[in-house]
């Protein structure tokens, strides 16, 4: 068990030093011997714990979204928090983690950016990978239009609507180079509040 620890351990420790490279590189110019160099290690033993540049990539992703499913999970079985509630925190927590991780952001986009230039879709990349995030998104709402506490709405609509402000965070955080989003999060709260304000202000 402690090998395992210790193998995880030291593929966080890898990763975070191959998305400085990606960074400095960019992702079609980052290579796996200017990773293992970052790292302070051969390309050999780099192979222990990566096959390729796109592993890499892809379970810094997939670190991402655990860490952003935990926050959701443990919000959503918050008990103390109704429904309207439960979808602001949520999606505060998910601005919150994008800040934290503006970096792989950036890698992310760049990758993005190469995989066009290359004639592949990457619409169909992100959708693949967004498609959990936006299922739990309408299901809370479609919690919150049966509770009562959200006004009837098109869940698409505002599944759309929601998943434009981690959008428009993106964009916000990785090419205009800001700091925070909080401005997003002020008007993400005025947001939800306004669909449970439509269905109390109703005659």
């Amino acid at each position: 068990m402690a090998i395992v620890v210790e193998h995880e351990k030291r593929r966080k420790e890898i990763l975070e030093k191959a998305l400085a490279v990606f960074m400095d590189e960019g992702f079609e110019n980052a290579t796996l011997q200017k990773i293992a160099d970052r790292c302070g290690i051969t390309r050999t033993i780099l192979y222990h714990y990566f096959r390729n540049k796109k592993e890499i990539f892809n379970y810094s992703i997939k670190l991402l979204l655990l860490k952003a499913d935990e926050g959701i999970q443990r919000i959503r079985a918050d008990s103390s928090l109704n429904n309207v509630e439960k979808i602001t925190c949520v999606m505060l927590d998910i601005l919150r983690h994008l800040e934290e991780n503006r970096q792989l952001l950036s890698v992310i986009l760049d990758y993005l950016l190469h995989i066009s230039k290359n004639n592949t879709d990457p619409e169909s990349r992100v959708r693949r990978r967004t498609l959990k995030l936006r299922h739990i998104l309408a299901s809370m709402v479609i919690e919150g239009v049966k509770s009562g506490e959200l006004a009837p709405v098109n869940i698409k609509t505002v599944d759309d609507f929601l998943y434009s402000f981690i959008e428009a965070a993106i964009f916000r955080l990785v090419v205009l180079k800001r700091e925070t989003v909080g401005e997003l999060r002020e008007t993400v709260t005025l947001a939800v509040k306004q669909f449970a304000a439509a269905r109390t202000n109703k005659p």
